[in-house]
């Protein structure tokens, strides 16, 4: 029986550290990624994979507010459709032609993905999920006296929008199906579409966006997966990150690794919502996460480095 496994892209995939985050570039890196991912297909593991989008949706803002006076601007919800399907469009090609160069006979599908929130999701009325280009002071004043929600950082200001806790995937039965007739599925994109369901309505998107690992852990459970990967610019999940008492975590324990969550260690905006969602995982009946860094994917499968997280 083959096994199944979600396996999470990085926002920091496709663009590394001191490119412009050209189209040539990211696909680049894409086939880079697809040839760890074609190696864990060998192995026997049925894959849904999943990736961020912070570089691409803020891209596609930027340009949005540049042509704002030449073409309609679309709606942050409409951005985050356009991040998925350009990146699982990257994904799908490269790894297709990997898959073809390895004669492993599979077919790969990007499907764009919608994700159910509550709709009294506290984070719906206090955003603060940072977004999108950075403003100097005097144009992030007049979009504060338009409404907009803003936070100041040390690169200047940006928009803050919500970031509601994902509850299930709406297409999970799809995306089963798709994988029982051996097919590989790319999903949840940039943590999916968020929507609620309205009396009368149904589905309706809302102007927010999902954490890519908190949906890829919802992704994992819809699709009975045992095993969570979680791909990132570390190798490994540090204790005191980045001051002179940090320390690596090869092997841990939920219930440890729960305590040092609590404790503080691992930030909201980084190493957070990755533990959290390997907190879900294991406590929702999936057997083991990995989390390391996106040149060391299939190594850290193998056991050969990242950190392990078992029940």
């Amino acid at each position: 029986m083959r096994r199944r496994a979600v396996i999470a892209l990085g926002g920091n995939a496709l663009i590394k550290e001191g490119q412009k985050g050209t189209i040539y570039e990211q696909f680049a890196n894409t086939r880079e990624i697809a040839k760890s991912i074609v190696e864990i297909i060998r192995d026997g593991w049925d894959v849904v994979i999943t990736h961020g989008n912070g570089p691409q949706v803020g891209s596609i803002l930027l340009q949005n507010d540049i042509a704002k006076d030449v073409t309609p601007a679309m709606p942050l919800g409409i951005c985050v459709a356009e991040s998925e399907g350009l990146i699982g469009y990257m994904v799908q090609q490269c790894l297709s032609n990997a898959l073809k160069k390895a004669n492993i006979d599979r077919p790969v599908v990007a499907l764009i993905t919608q994700v159910l929130v509550d709709r009294n999701d506290p984070s719906l009325t206090h955003p603060t999920k940072p977004i999108g280009p950075f403003y100097k002071e005097e144009e992030a004043m007049k979009l504060l006296k338009e409404g907009y929600h803003l936070t100041r950082q040390p690169k200047g200001w940006r928009m803050v929008v919500p970031s509601p806790d994902p509850k299930t995937i709406v297409e999970a039965d799809i995306i089963r199906k798709m994988l029982d007739d051996n097919i590989i599925v790319i999903a949840s994109g940039g943590g999916g579409m968020p929507v609620i369901e309205k009396e009368d309505w149904g589905l309706d998107g809302l102007e927010a966006v999902i954490d890519k690992d908190l949906a890829a852990e919802r992704l994992a459970e819809s699709i009975d997966a045992e095993l969570l990967l979680i791909l990132t610019n570390v190798e490994k999940v540090y204790l005191n990150y980045n001051t002179p008492q940090q320390k690596s975590l090869d092997a841990v324990s939920i219930k440890d690794l729960k305590e040092y969550y609590m404790q503080g260690h691992f930030p909201a905006g980084s190493m957070g919502p990755k533990v959290l969602a390997s907190l879900r995982f294991l406590e929702h009946g999936g057997q083991k996460v990995v989390i390391s860094s996106v040149e060391k994917g299939y190594e850290a499968l193998e056991g050969k480095t990242g950190t392990h997280i078992h029940k």
